[in-house]
């Protein structure tokens, strides 16, 4: 099938959260991207050059060869046009309390950078944490930048969005550990730490009154330079948060 204004359109509509709600999917663009999710995802569209893609194993709808990369310029939020650009149902997951019980879990509230979420999402990964949690105030997962900066990681991380004050008091009456990480919490490095859930808090706020006053621990990266800057980035503080759970449950 040829690349259709209509087409053009879909993508293009596809860049607003308001139609991948509506249409539940999402947009990927670059081959690397998009070889990544082939194998978790379905893929409803392929437009792509001559490009390195090994499509031919993946049951995908619909795949349109083009000419050059100039044609995608008008449907790529990039600045240099990707070689491949794919459209991808959005698996609706659902929160698995089972799986909170045993495994680390991560909660997200009101992360507003899509470059951290996406960082965020692909430290979860590598620490095989299997869920996250996020506050419906949270910007979208499937957000093109979020998409790039999971380098895939979103194919295989289930992805919630709902209200974390009632999934935390959900935790609490399940006896589940929940961490909120604000500045004046207790030593990560001292604190006897157990797997749970760990909540990580927004950008320029932090956690947020009510979330932490719902958790049952909190705690702290501590500084260890007086003339610091202010606070960590979410995302590098995730990842060390992460670490130091692992580095105390592994056995």
């Amino acid at each position: 099938m040829p690349l259709t204004k209509s087409i053009i359109k879909l993508i293009n509509k596809l860049h607003l959260k308001k139609y991948r709600d509506e249409l539940h999917c999402f947009v990927a663009e670059g081959s690397k991207t998009i070889s990544e999710l082939l194998p978790f995802m379905h893929c409803k569209l392929l437009l792509h050059t001559d490009c390195e893609i090994d499509y031919t194993q993946y049951n995908i709808d619909n795949i349109i060869q083009i000419n050059s990369k100039e044609q995608l310029k008008n449907v790529s939020v990039l600045s240099t046009p990707p070689n491949a650009i794919a459209i991808f149902d959005i698996i609706n997951h659902t929160i698995n309390y089972d799986l909170i019980k045993t495994e680390l879990t991560l909660a997200l509230d009101n992360i507003q950078d899509p470059g951290n979420l996406g960082t965020i999402i692909r430290t979860a990964n590598w620490f095989g944490i299997k869920q996250i949690i996020c506050s419906n105030s949270c910007v979208d997962a499937y957000n093109s930048k979020v998409i790039q900066s999971t380098m895939g990681a979103i194919a295989t991380t289930n992805i919630i969005y709902t209200c974390l004050n009632s999934f935390i008091d959900n935790c609490n009456n399940l006896k589940i550990p929940t961490y909120a990480t604000t500045l004046d919490g207790d030593n990560i490095y001292t604190t006897p730490l157990q797997s749970g859930v760990i909540i990580m808090g927004n950008e320029g706020n932090g956690i947020s009154k009510d979330i932490k006053c719902l958790s049952t621990r909190k705690i702290k990266i501590p500084c260890y330079n007086n003339n610091s800057v202010e606070s960590l980035n979410v995302a590098a503080a995730t990842a060390i948060v992460c670490a130091e759970f692992r580095r105390k449950n592994s056995y």
